[in-house]
């Protein structure tokens, strides 16, 4: 266990001292999960702004459902179901078509400083490689493309994420599974090209 881990309480405790009123409870609970949320949401292909909208909107809905919150769950497993469903939310009230951003908006490279060992070919080489992983990911069926970013992201299990997407177990290890092979192979045929 990492130095300082054993006094970090797990977040359905969190959660359940938030519902029974301590305030402070949800405060660390959001300070933990707003970056990860947030970026769920710009990887499935929403801008900063309506991303940043979305996060809010799953929070908001954490705090109003708070008295019916039961531990039956990871918070996590709760929390990424909401995003779902605010998703599904989102393209069914606005008819909002969810493109995908082939470069994220939650890392500016350009305006990360230079280091003293800089060297520009080998950023070159990260950037064009990170580039082409965005693209493949893209390029994913949305269902893949979900499945991946919830067990690499947010690094839920098989289980959750099912439960978070509303399928069985078995579909979701399948859609894990092609979404893995899809991308190793564009990410082959990238490398074979060069």
């Amino acid at each position: 266990m990492l130095p300082g881990m054993a006094n970090r309480p797990d977040d359905k405790v969190l959660m359940v001292r938030y519902r029974d009123g301590e305030v402070q409870a949800f405060e660390v609970l959001y300070a933990r999960h707003k970056g990860p949320l947030y970026r769920y949401f710009l990887r499935r292909g929403l801008g900063t702004e309506p991303a940043a909208e979305l996060a809010q909107e799953v929070w908001m809905k954490i705090i109003r459902t708070k008295d019916r919150y039961e531990p039956s769950a990871k918070f996590t497993t709760y929390m990424y179901r909401l995003a779902h469903n605010c998703l599904i939310d989102l393209s069914r009230r606005s008819a909002y078509k969810i493109t995908q951003q082939v470069i994220g908006d939650d890392i500016d490279v350009a305006g990360l400083p230079a280091t003293a060992t800089a060297n520009p070919e080998a950023e070159a080489i990260y950037n064009e490689s990170v580039e082409q992983f965005r693209s493949a990911l893209a390029n994913l069926p949305d269902e893949q493309r979900e499945a991946f970013i919830l067990k690499q992201e947010s690094g839920l299990s098989l289980a959750d994420i099912a439960h978070v997407t509303g399928v069985s177990t078995e579909t979701a290890k399948s859609r894990l599974r092609y979404a893995f092979s899809k991308l190793r192979q564009q990410l082959i045929r990238n490398r074979d090209k060069a």
